[in-house]
């Protein structure tokens, strides 16, 4: 973090001290939710302290960061539950702001982004639907949107909508048809069959919130409920980008959230390793220091390995994200799948080290596994991220043989190859 600009560096440190000694004591209870009253006194807090959604472009109100820069401050905001929150970088409504300001027209920004950035408004993400609908495959949606004289009516039922509960309006991930091209003398496009994302406000006739899902996790807030589309009508306006190419604008949204994600969860891991630390650092068991103890050392370890790894591959992929949309996408499954998991291991560990107030509400690291254990499902499930990997690194290299790299094969490979028998 040392090699930063100095502009974002005196911002991450701006918002370590914020976090530390604003948000921290206002933390409430393992297990318990922010109240809204104190969100929204944090929030004010965040905001006089100009830490206050970093992400955000400032003619917007936020603090301008470029993605490539996200990392570090977005893990001094998740060092807390609920900093992200307060910082307004909390998902959905991160993953939300991005998308509008990259591919909103001028109006959607006004009426979306600008009172999503400054907390007024919060919002959802209608991708996910009960089975056999889109969960991890996107391409088994079912919500569809009918084109009609001057907008267009969308029916359909989605679940595990998070924050939807507390949302002002919904991006809607539905299934279109093909539309034809205007009578115009041939000057607009047809769009084609295809998903589109529309802008739907939740206070819309026939938007309904539906049965509420209890989940194991509690940092974002306005739950994880179904949500049903019954007859809604919503103008062409509300069409966010172009029609039929909501696929496209996913991948737009979801890397930068999958590794946004990453980034905040990392910042927590690194709270429960410091946590670790002081316990091993001031306890002594069988006659030595904890510390010193190899059992303890290897576990120390194998945290700081987990958690130096994390940060590496989301560094490079913030980096990529920002100069090649698609390649940054595609690694963005590599940090997923890894950092999830690396999390949860150093969590685990952490709590592993503090024996019984490990497992206790004494510490919270025992909220901070229910947290971290979600987001192997979240975002994709890590099984689906892996099988995409392996599919990329597979194909990638059938294309280097084609185009002449030399084919590695085994010794067994090589002589059932050679073999003349059928």
């Amino acid at each position: 973090m040392n090699t930063l600009p100095p502009d974002i560096e005196d911002l991450r440190l701006r918002t370590r001290d914020f976090i530390r000694t604003v948000v921290m004591p206002a933390e409430p209870a393992p297990g318990d939710r922010l109240s809204e009253g104190e969100r929204d006194r944090l929030q004010a807090a965040a905001k006089s302290a100009g830490v206050f959604a970093p992400h955000v472009a400032r003619e917007y109100g936020g603090q301008g960061v470029p993605l490539q820069f996200w990392s570090p401050i977005f893990q001094e905001a998740g060092y807390s539950l609920i900093g992200p929150t307060v910082l307004n970088c909390q998902a959905p409504d991160e993953g939300n702001m991005h998308m509008l300001e990259l591919i909103g027209t001028p109006a959607q920004k006004e009426q979306y982004l600008r009172p999503l950035v400054s907390g007024a408004a919060r919002s959802c993400f209608g991708m996910t639907e009960p089975h056999p609908g889109a969960g991890s495959d996107p391409a088994a949606l079912r919500t569809s949107a009918e084109k009609v004289d001057g907008g267009w009516v969308i029916n359909g039922h989605k679940r595990f909508i998070s924050g939807a509960n507390n949302a002002s309006f919904c991006i809607a991930m539905v299934r279109t048809p093909a539309i034809e091209a205007a009578a115009d003398g041939g000057t607009s496009s047809p769009a084609p069959a295809g998903a589109t994302m529309l802008l739907v406000d939740m206070d819309t006739p026939g938007v309904r919130i539906g049965e509420q899902i209890s989940t194991m996790d509690r940092a974002i807030g306005g739950g994880h409920p179904h949500l049903h589309f019954e007859d809604v009508f919503v103008p062409d306006s509300a069409v966010l980008g172009s029609p039929g190419e909501g696929f496209r604008y996913a991948q737009v949204r979801l890397g930068p959230a999958r590794l946004t994600h990453c980034m905040r969860w990392l910042g927590l891991a690194r709270r429960a390793m410091d946590i670790a630390l002081d316990r091993t650092n001031t306890r002594e068991i069988f006659g030595s220091a904890m510390h010193e103890l190899g059992i303890a050392q290897d576990m120390l370890a194998l945290n700081v390995m987990d958690l130096e790894t994390s940060d590496a591959i989301i560094t490079k992929t913030a980096a990529l994200l920002e100069a090649d949309a698609k390649a940054g996408s595609a690694l963005s499954s590599v940090a997923k799948a890894h950092t999830s998991e690396a999390v949860y291991r150093v969590i685990d560990r952490s709590l592993q080290l503090c024996g019984g107030d490990g497992v206790s509400d004494r510490l919270p690291l025992a909220s901070y596994l229910n947290e971290v254990r979600a987001f192997r499902i979240y975002d994709g499930s890590n099984e689906t991220h892996k099988w995409a990997i392996a599919r990329r690194a597979s194909a990638a290299r059938r294309r280097e043989v084609e185009a002449g790299a030399p084919f590695q094969a085994s010794v067994d490979t090589a002589a059932a190859y050679s073999s003349t028998e059928a």
